[in-house]
């Protein structure tokens, strides 16, 4: 089975990119990403396309440090309910216990640990290569930049780990490095990892909110219970993102989902549903918005709908509303000019 991340892992993406001189769109396009991921945080998106693109990234732009950059801006929220939680735990190593506990519904090729020995405390952070067996330099320095803020968060912006280790070689340019994880970072270790002390994990948290924390509860609770309804708005979200690609299949769907295509096609007919018909409700409900607005051309309303020639679109719509497109536009763009009542 694929290994899913949440596309909020994405987040800043845009804005280093531009930094870097790259071009955003192209780039995720290229990792055969779709745009709408950055519009969508809580949508689940392949693991190694994401390695794909921050390591295609960080190769064209020169920046040896683009994940690095990327975890600048990192927020608990951008966490989402998990992130919620872990801020009104009583201190920072119950933190990061609801952390580990949740960490499959975040990031599924990421596996944390938690060592103590003495007052040294090293927090390891695994990350699977995937089958392409793909550089995870980019993904790495990703994952412990964020647990660094995340760290200072919690327990104060000026707190400062011990060390930070990869098992990298070091950058031409440790500027980023120093600025973000401070002045002891070290490469070419065994493992990747952030070593700091048993004071700071048992340091209190003194705006620990316990009525938040049963808000927050109840809520990932609900979030992460399977459910059917729960499926078919994840496969509705996933539609409307890969329409515009074309690439909108039953496969990319599935593989988007963490599943296998038969498993999917039983799921929705366990509800009554079929990919097609979902697939169709959504390019009516798209196709009655866009043709009403004269700013796309019906071209590019065929593109936005998954269609591979206007050709194509225009046989679908005749079919689907009784009239062709260039008519509903037409009646459209007459009852807008129409005066209203006096």
């Amino acid at each position: 089975m694929t290994s899913l991340v949440r596309a909020a892992c994405l987040t800043n993406y845009r804005e280093v990119a531009q930094a870097s001189g790259l071009d955003a769109v192209r780039m995720l396009l290229d990792a055969d990403l779709s745009p709408g991921v950055l519009d969508e945080p809580d949508l689940m998106i392949p693991v190694e396309r994401v390695g794909r693109l921050l390591q295609a990234s960080a190769t064209l732009s020169g920046n040896e440090s683009f994940g690095l950059c990327m975890a600048r801006s990192r927020l608990l929220s951008n966490l989402g309910a998990v992130g919620l939680l872990m801020r009104d735990q009583q201190s920072l190593r119950e933190a990061l216990k609801l952390l580990m506990r949740y960490q499959a519904f975040l990031n599924g090729a990421l596996t944390l640990s938690i060592e103590e020995s003495g007052n040294t405390v090293v927090i390891r952070e695994l990350l699977m290569a995937g089958s392409t067996h793909q550089p995870t330099r980019q993904r790495v320095e990703l994952a412990l930049g964020v647990m660094v803020r995340l760290i200072r968060q919690l327990i104060g912006r000026d707190w400062q780990p011990r060390r930070v280790c990869f098992e990298h070689s070091a950058p031409r340019d440790l500027g980023v490095h120093a600025q973000l994880l401070g002045p002891h970072v070290e490469f070419d270790f065994e493992f990747n990892c952030i070593v700091c002390s048993r004071a700071d994990l048992d340091q209190r948290n003194e705006f620990a909110d316990p009525a938040m924390i049963r808000y927050a509860q109840q809520l990932l609770d609900a979030l992460h219970q399977p459910g059917d309804e729960t499926l078919l708005d994840a496969v509705r979200r996933t539609m409307f993102l890969l329409l515009p690609s074309g690439r909108c299949s039953m496969e990319k769907v599935s593989e988007h989902l963490g599943l296998v295509p038969r498993t999917l096609q039983r799921r929705l007919t366990d509800q009554g549903q079929s990919f097609s018909a979902l697939m169709n409700d959504i390019r009516q409900q798209q196709a009655s918005r866009h043709v009403a607005d004269a700013s796309r051309s019906l071209g590019e309303v065929a593109q936005l709908l998954g269609f591979g020639a206007p050709s194509s679109f225009s046989r679908w719509y005749q079919l689907q509303f009784g009239v062709s497109a260039k008519e509903s536009r037409a009646q459209a763009l007459a009852a807008q000019r129409r005066p209203g009542p006096a």
